[in-house]
């Protein structure tokens, strides 16, 4: 369901990461950021909640769920400092939607930035798929960006994705760098115009 720059929906296994207020301080511990490039974010993600004293992977949703694509969270994710580290993390782990009660609103504009959709949907919808995750692993969850719906087994969640997001999703102009490379000759045209624009 996603064409080029289209997304009109995604669907995966789902992997359920319950809490409210989950920040972006662990979705992406700090002390990675100094790293130059996104690269080796997917081994960052949640890096400490994901192991033990030791350092050993836990039984935390991530290390059980490996291959998941459809994230579900809780109320206020992604909340916190505005690093673009988190969904980056998140997307090259595997994520390629999310569906939460809320999220922190540069949180879901990165989301954004990426392709990720970003559903919202009642504490009680969102509780009931945590569950259903935890008894179906292998079944799959789809998001209709178009029709703002999240289906898995029999049921169908009436959801809400933001509008801007839903636009730039459906219409391919999510990816602001690709926008520009492709208007790149009006770009051009519209410098070479300015009188204050001299050519190199």
């Amino acid at each position: 369901m996603a064409d080029d720059q289209h997304i009109t929906g995604v669907s995966g296994t789902g992997v359920p990461i319950p809490g409210d207020d989950v920040d972006t301080d662990q979705i992406l511990p700090a002390r990675f950021m100094k790293e130059v490039t996104f690269d080796n974010m997917a081994d960052y993600l949640f890096y400490d909640a994901r192991r033990d004293e030791n350092g050993e992977f836990n039984d935390h949703p991530l290390n059980r769920f490996e291959d998941a694509s459809i994230a579900v969270v809780n109320q206020n994710f992604g909340c916190g400092s505005s690093r673009e580290h988190a969904p980056q993390a998140m997307m090259r782990w595997g994520v390629d939607g999310v569906v939460g009660e809320s999220f922190a609103e540069i949180f879901r504009d990165n989301c954004k930035s990426l392709g990720i959709p970003a559903v919202t949907a009642s504490h009680e919808d969102v509780t009931a798929l945590q569950e259903w995750i935890e008894d179906n692993p292998n079944s799959d969850i789809e998001i209709d960006v178009e029709a703002e719906t999240v289906t898995y087994g029999d049921t169908v969640i009436e959801g809400n994705i933001d509008d801007a997001m839903k636009e730039a999703l459906v219409d391919g102009i999510w990816d602001t760098t690709q926008l520009m490379y492709s208007n790149l000759s009006k770009v051009e045209k519209t410098a070479s115009e300015l009188p204050y624009v001299e050519e190199v």
